[in-house]
């Protein structure tokens, strides 16, 4: 009989409990959205997040254990995110999972909400996705959301080596801001992405900042400050054509940063297979210029479907398995962080970057 993992996420804006077996297939994924809590902020409120997970985090979980026989009875160990997100939120999950783990006396093990990103790739949602190829190890991450852009060398399903962040804004949160600025509301990825496919990317220049470096460093904190400069100066689009050009400009500029940098990675590091994650990895238009980047540096590029991309319990739970089967189970101290351990304002802690 195949393992289960009930895995639970909620470490920013979405409820989330999923069920996976240990051969990657999601038996269930449930999730509960709060952009209708949000919206009216054009971002999120981290209160209203705590809140809201403690309104979601019973019902989602049932919901996800009743589309399995047997239930909790059948979950074999529980998962669970303890960071970084926002502190609030990630307690109503672990405090879940610790209740529900010492209630049936099975295993409890802490995730990390980016390393799970980084094995999205790994997820099979259906049929179609069984005979997917995935990725042998090491290969190259680009991992991009609301809250974090990085590549990394994902060696194992334990070991990953940081080879590059962003030194302030994540790409995100460029696209977030970008559409509170044109009034597109939140979230402003989406909505961005959608306008951009009608629109000329010539049209406005936007500055592409560390993208012709030889570092794995990114910066969109300039971005930002030139879209805002430009509606200063010109005002906000006042037709569809010119809000669709806009936000093609501004999309070309994330997105030719992030696949530029992704494929340089692979090439520095003579690793010729690229893994897409996070959020942004749900982006047309990045799925696009990676797969035109890497068609002509002779890279392999995996992409992991929508589902797997925004946050969801299923990753969690596949994540789950590797601290499992390390025997890195949890105590009933487990604890959340806000910040990954290895940064410190947007700088890597100590020397990430080991020899091949």
């Amino acid at each position: 009989m195949p393992r289960l993992i009930l895995g639970i996420e909620s470490s920013c804006d979405e409820t989330a409990a999923a069920v996976v077996d240990d051969q990657g297939h999601v038996l269930a994924d449930v999730i509960a959205s709060q952009i209708a809590v949000h919206a009216p902020f054009g971002g999120v409120v981290p209160e209203l997040a705590a809140r809201a997970h403690l309104e979601n985090v019973v019902p989602v979980i049932e919901e996800a254990l009743s589309k399995i026989d047997g239930g909790l009875s059948a979950i074999d160990a529980i998962a669970v995110t303890r960071g970084p997100g926002l502190n609030g939120a990630l307690l109503v999950g672990i405090q879940a999972a610790k209740a529900m783990a010492w209630a049936k006396g099975i295993p409890l093990v802490g995730v990390d909400h980016l390393e799970a990103h980084l094995h999205a790739i790994f997820l099979r949602r259906d049929e179609a996705d069984a005979s997917t190829p995935v990725p042998a190890f090491p290969y190259i991450a680009l991992l991009a959301s609301g809250g974090h852009t990085a590549i990394y060398e994902v060696r194992s399903p334990l070991e990953k080596v940081l080879l590059g962040q962003t030194r302030d804004d994540a790409a995100g949160e460029a696209f977030d801001k970008t559409a509170k600025l044109l009034g597109l509301g939140y979230p402003g990825g989406p909505r961005i992405d959608a306008l951009a496919a009608k629109g000329d990317a010539s049209k406005v220049a936007m500055p592409r900042p560390l993208m012709n470096k030889k570092s794995l460093e990114f910066s969109f904190s300039g971005l930002k400050t030139a879209v805002a400069r430009h509606v200063e100066k010109e005002g906000r689009p006042s037709n569809d054509a010119a809000i669709a050009d806009l936000c093609a400009a501004v999309q070309s500029a994330i997105v030719d940063t992030l696949a530029t940098k992704a494929v340089l990675a692979c090439q520095q590091r003579e690793v010729k297979r690229l893994v897409l994650g996070g959020g942004v990895a749900a982006n047309r238009g990045l799925r696009a210029r990676c797969a035109e980047l890497c068609k002509r540096a002779g890279v392999t590029l995996y992409v992991p479907p929508v589902a797997s991309c925004t946050d969801n319990g299923a990753m969690i739970a596949w994540a789950g398995f590797a601290q499992l089967d390390a025997n890195r189970t949890a105590d009933g101290t487990l604890s959340p962080y806000s910040r990954s351990p290895d940064v410190v304002r947007g700088k890597i802690r100590k020397p990430r970057i080991p020899p091949h």
